[in-house]
């Protein structure tokens, strides 16, 4: 039998997924993805003379706030009680790209990858805000799970994490 999609109930309605009877566990997932942008706008994140401002360190403000809100913006996400929110971030000269990587953490009966995933997003989603007057061309991309453990399901990680 195919795995079932557990935001469906048996009718095809979506619904929240009951979570009562798990056990709370401690729960990580890590996240991330990219930004490529022209050099000349890495260079100037990078040397911080952006006219808006530090760009890396709003950003990781943002992907903070974006894990502590996941659940207001993806409907049948619960909300959670976060206990770490780490976001780093790594820069590459050839391409010019930033990558965010970000770390999620709770104690609870479900698990932080939307979270993580939503905090990456978020993250270079305020990145582009922050430089688009220089570079609209900036793209993102390659956003994705690392790895994720903890809870019935156990540990995930990606096979080229």
């Amino acid at each position: 039998m195919p795995p079932r999609l557990t935001h469906f109930d048996d009718m095809g309605g979506a619904h929240m997924v009951g979570v009562a009877a798990k056990a709370e566990t401690h729960r990580v997932a890590r996240a991330s993805g990219g930004i490529r942008m022209r050099p000349a706008t890495l260079n100037m994140i990078l040397a911080g003379t952006s006219k808006k401002g530090d760009v890396l360190g709003v950003a990781r403000i943002a992907a903070i706030q974006g894990a502590k809100r996941t659940s207001e913006i993806i409907p049948l996400c619960h909300p959670l009680a976060l206990t770490r929110v780490a976001a780093e971030f790594e820069a590459s000269r050839r391409p010019s790209i930033i990558t965010l990587t970000v770390t999620v953490e709770t104690i609870g009966r479900t698990g932080v990858e939307m979270e993580a995933l939503a905090a990456v997003s978020i993250g270079l989603l305020t990145i582009y805000d922050m430089c688009k007057a220089v570079d609209r061309a900036m793209t993102i991309s390659e956003v994705r799970l690392l790895e994720k453990s903890g809870g019935k399901s156990g540990h995930f990680l990606h096979p080229q994490a």
